[in-house]
């Protein structure tokens, strides 16, 4: 399979494995969404590791020679298959992290801006939206999650231009949320995802699905989202035990319940 799920204890693993280079087409896209849907599915992880099976691409993107050998019809469908899988994201209540060891262009950058956070290896791969060289714009989400990730001026700067960047470029631009030697980033990836999933994941889901919920609504829609959100948590065993060990000075145990 070009794209599969796995579980390791609490962390979910969806794994990019389509030699050489994690280039997608629509099947591509479909057993992405199948790998969407089981770490959805699955009670038992709460944070969700997208990563790659080649040390040298995270993904090169689309498929260029399928592209140009299918019709505006066929390109559009998948298009549109893409958009609906990487949306899927945002709707599932737990973290989503891209860890990022090698190439990801194109396509296989727009998959690494649909997780909710992005931690990269130092390395001399190279990150970026190089559409416009093929006279195309970014068409799987790239023109309008990278301008809210950096801002509107630094994403037209580098989708106008197609210039790729270097991961401490990425870092220091915000694209990539955390960047860590090579032989370390999947430790510390496991780590990060790993205390999260040991904490209050009922509350870690609601601040994601809030958070994306109101940033695109007027501040009043936002805010009215927030309380419910926070009405919902009220309820949980979860912040029963935050309320009880915050009295009697202590860790709280959360449950995720």
């Amino acid at each position: 399979m070009a794209v599969s799920y796995e579980a390791d204890g609490y962390v979910g693993y969806i794994i990019l494995d389509k030699p050489p280079a994690n280039s997608y087409d629509y099947d591509f896209m479909e057993e992405f969404q199948v790998a969407v849907d089981a770490a959805a599915d699955d009670d038992e992880t709460a944070v969700i590791i997208v990563r790659s099976a080649s040390d040298k691409f995270f993904s090169a993107g689309a498929d260029i020679k399928a592209f140009a050998a299918n019709s505006a019809e066929d390109n559009m469908a998948m298009i549109e298959r893409g958009h609906e899988v990487l949306a899927s994201i945002a709707r599932v209540p737990k973290v989503f992290i891209a860890q990022i060891e090698g190439h990801a262009l194109g396509g296989g950058l727009e998959i690494a801006l649909a997780c909710d956070l992005r931690f990269g290896a130092r390395g001399t791969y190279k990150l970026g939206l190089p559409e416009v060289t093929l006279g195309l714009l970014p068409g799987n989400g790239g023109t309008q999650r990278l301008p809210r990730i950096i801002g509107v001026p630094q994403a037209l700067d580098l989708m106008i231009t197609g210039q790729p960047l270097s991961p401490e470029k990425a870092h220091t631009l915000g694209i990539l949320d955390r960047l860590f030697p090579v032989d370390e980033i999947a430790a510390w990836t496991r780590n990060y995802a790993s205390s999260l999933a040991r904490g209050a994941t009922v509350a870690i889901g609601e601040i994601k699905l809030t958070t994306y919920a109101g940033i695109e609504k007027p501040i009043a829609d936002a805010l009215a989202r927030e309380r419910e959100g926070i009405r919902r948590l009220f309820d949980t065993q979860d912040s029963a035990e935050g309320f009880t060990a915050f009295k009697e000075k202590r860790k709280p145990e959360f449950k995720g319940a």
